[in-house]
């Protein structure tokens, strides 16, 4: 089974990236043209950090949620084409995934992500 990403319960993501290593949390959505409405890319952090996160030689905006160890939002903010940068501390995943999905499925600070990471 693939992995999904819901919130409080509700599927949002059927199809999940996962940004592990350097070069893949470097690289993000660098360079792509778009991301499907149906995807998200799910940067892991081994432990919680503070976490910066740019719009250098991105090509369109973003939603981006920050979340905490427990996989609560700890912030959420829409990043445009290489002016947006946010960072925050004590941030364990970082959630990117297209412009209006916060509004789209009324996500907010406190709510409850769930995925399962299979590596």
């Amino acid at each position: 089974m693939l992995p999904i990403l819901k919130y409080n319960g509700s599927v949002i993501a059927k199809r999940i990236e996962f940004a592990r290593t350097i070069l893949s949390k470097t690289l993000g959505l660098m360079f792509r043209k778009d991301i499907p409405t149906d995807c998200a890319m799910i940067f892991v952090f081994e432990k919680p950090s503070s976490v910066g996160i740019h719009m250098f030689f991105m090509r369109f905006p973003i939603d981006v949620l920050f979340l905490n160890e427990e996989k609560k939002i700890a912030g959420l903010f829409r990043l445009n084409p290489w002016t947006g940068y946010k960072a925050m501390k004590g941030i364990r995943y970082v959630i990117e995934m297209n412009e209006g999905s916060i509004e789209k499925h009324r996500l907010a600070i406190g709510g409850q992500m769930e995925f399962e990471d299979l590596r």
